[in-house]
């Protein structure tokens, strides 16, 4: 089904070069699903579908030489708000046109492209989940935008997508005067994918803007009902587009629907701090430098250093091969925040599951429940007065240490008295040993912790914060 929308929306580019008409306004239900277990294997499975994406993935080539956009500004750091939303993701507002049209985009630091829907005829299929209405999702229309432009196919930006060998149908290779568009853009996010063209917009924060910011502007999509907010590693990326030192954010606690609680997500532009200055309260490990395979994916993701995990006061001993990524590529830690649950390859999540298991043996086990929810391991707490749960430490190197509270890694499932792990896995192991990283550190893990980007010396730093304003 979805590949034959897509192929009807090649025609449809072919023959229409853009569809403006009025602004459509948003809006949806606040509600969760009522069935607390359909909710969590939803965002188990869009968890694990998530993973598959970033350990199998492909990229884009982008030509670096192509974003000399500059930016104007009065204020150091920019601050937006960012939000829980039902579907599992963290949302924030930016706006772009001009005049300024302001649309929410999911906050993803595993990807890179920012896209937004576009146009009033924008579809999107299997967007219904959540209570969520298709037909409200707020677009950006074109036309109504004096700063709007599309992308040619001759254009440097282009190869954001295509790389230098881009094929321009119709386009004369000895002239620069093409007006053949840039080719348009298919892209897979876990469950969800989308599709459009590439165009330049002014991106508008209140005290700085960004002209002739490279965004994609999606026509249709599936299971995507929101713009994403690339800010991986890539050059397309909204950090690499602003050139921004750092950023940071602090994620509030999430009850999987749409909450109006929102926290900052801060923008640094460098201009105010001293270069290798740290933020007071942090602790800091340095990225891991990322494998140089032929998977460019790789090449956008925030590789972390992780040398240890703590069940209580027991060191799981994960082989080296799922800590550190090889020369293929399998292997190692990132963070995420596109990903809901933290996710980990079966090997290493079964040791950490089987600690756990070990240490709550008094607790019953609850596998029926395990198996309508996709989360595990569960246990039914009632009638145990005290419950004790064991600690879950993730160490890095340099000797810093995520010490999770327990929110942040057990959930109540339909009542107080079951209880599940909400680290996710792949039932069965990958024969073919696993690709791409083993530990994808998701955003469940990372409520009420300020958490730090320091793109200038290339670390992550982190503290316990209660995010709620």
């Amino acid at each position: 089904m979805a590949s034959s929308i897509f192929f009807f929306f090649l025609i449809f580019l072919s023959v229409v070069s853009a569809v403006k008409l009025p602004l459509s306004p948003f809006s949806h239900s606040d509600q969760s699903p009522k069935d607390p277990y359909l909710s969590l294997r939803r965002l188990a499975e869009s968890s694990i579908a998530r993973a598959h994406k970033l350990k199998h993935g492909t990229s884009i080539k982008p030509d670096e030489d192509a974003l000399s956009s500059t930016t104007t500004a009065s204020a150091t750091v920019v601050k937006s708000p960012l939000s829980a939303k039902s579907y599992g993701g963290y949302s924030v507002s930016l706006s772009f046109g001009t005049p300024s049209q302001t649309i929410p985009f999911v906050f993803d630091t595993g990807s890179s492209l920012v896209w937004l829907p576009c146009t009033s005829r924008y579809l999107c299929s299997g967007c219904d989940f959540s209570g969520l209405d298709p037909t409200l999702i707020p677009r950006f229309i074109p036309k109504n935008s004096s700063s709007s432009k599309i992308i040619g196919c001759q254009s440097p930006k282009c190869q954001f997508l295509y790389g230098p060998n881009v094929q321009c149908r119709g386009c004369d290779p000895n002239t620069r005067n093409c007006t053949v568009g840039c080719p348009p853009y298919i892209l897979q996010y876990g469950l969800g994918s989308t599709a459009g063209v590439l165009i330049t917009e002014k991106l508008d924060f209140p005290d700085l803007t960004v002209p002739d910011f490279v965004v994609g502007c999606s026509i249709i999509s599936t299971r995507q009902p929101a713009g994403i907010a690339g800010f991986g590693r890539g050059p397309v990326s909204l950090p690499s587009q602003m050139n921004l030192k750092r950023f940071s954010h602090c994620l509030v606690s999430r009850r999987f629907d749409d909450t109006n609680v929102t926290t900052d997500l801060d923008l640094d532009t460098g201009s105010g701090h001293n270069s290798g200055s740290k933020t007071p309260g942090l602790t800091y490990t340095p990225f891991r430098k990322n494998p140089n395979v032929s998977n460019k994916a790789f090449l956008e993701y925030y590789y972390l250093n992780l040398r240890r995990i703590y069940v209580g006061r027991k060191h799981v001993k994960i082989p080296y091969k799922y800590l550190a990524p090889g020369t293929n590529g399998d292997g190692g830690s990132i963070v995420d925040s596109g990903s809901t649950f933290t996710f980990m390859e079966r090997p290493v999540f079964e040791l950490v599951a089987e600690e756990f298991a070990s240490q709550m043996s008094n607790y019953t086990r609850e596998k029926d429940l395990e198996k309508e929810t996709g989360l595990g391991p569960c246990f039914n707490i009632s009638g145990k007065g005290d419950v004790t749960v064991p600690e879950l430490i993730f160490e890095f190197k340099g000797g810093a240490k995520l010490e999770l509270p327990l929110s942040n890694y057990f959930t109540f499932v339909g009542n107080t008295d079951t209880v599940c792990l909400t680290v996710v896995s792949d039932k069965t192991v990958n024969p073919s040993g696993g690709t791409g990283p083993a530990i994808i550190l998701g955003s469940f893990q990372q409520q009420n912790y300020l958490v730090e980007y320091d793109l200038e010396n290339d670390r992550f730093g982190f503290a316990k914060k209660k995010c709620s304003p």
